[in-house]
């Protein structure tokens, strides 16, 4: 696969203009999230996560969200710049997604303002939505990027593109 930056058009983002380290914004775009029918989540109050070949990480509030859905579970990975993350294992009736978001409880200091707002892997949601769009999931399901029309590549995520 090619590393050769796509220039965007009128209205994008390129993903090589995004910094590293990553940059957290607030962003009031309309974020809609839905697993096996239900709407688990819904708000004008997210935080995207920027980062160099990597498309946005939306981050949702802890109170838009469908609590009564999410259940922690052991699991935890390491961020070099948010810290230890923990995941939730979602359940709407008999569907289950395990380890489909995560969240950091204790982030680090320069992301402090996303403590407990909660992510999700979108290939492993019926849908999710930005601004009325529905996203399509970063390729290679690592690292949980919301791809769309407003964003070009190349990705980092699918074969060949780990040495990026």
């Amino acid at each position: 696969m090619s590393r050769e930056r796509i220039a965007p058009g009128p209205g994008q983002e390129s993903v090589w203009d995004y910094p590293r380290p990553p940059r957290l914004e607030d962003s009031t775009k309309h974020i809609q999230i839905i697993f096996n029918g239900v709407a688990i989540a819904d708000t004008h109050r997210a935080k995207r996560v920027l980062e160099t070949s990597h498309p946005p990480v939306y981050y949702i509030p802890p109170e838009d969200i469908q609590q009564q859905y999410f259940k922690q579970t052991s699991r935890s990975t390491f961020c070099e710049w948010k810290g230890q993350a923990a995941y939730y294992t979602i359940q709407v009736n008999d569907k289950q997604a395990q380890d489909a978001a995560w969240f950091y409880p204790s982030p680090t200091s320069r992301f402090a303002s996303l403590k407990d707002y909660v992510a999700v892997y979108p290939s492993r949601m019926e849908a999710c939505y930005v601004d009325g769009e529905q996203v399509q999931p970063q390729p290679g399901d690592f690292y949980g990027g919301w791809i769309t029309k407003d964003i070009v590549g190349p990705f980092k995520g699918s074969a060949g593109t780990w040495g990026w």
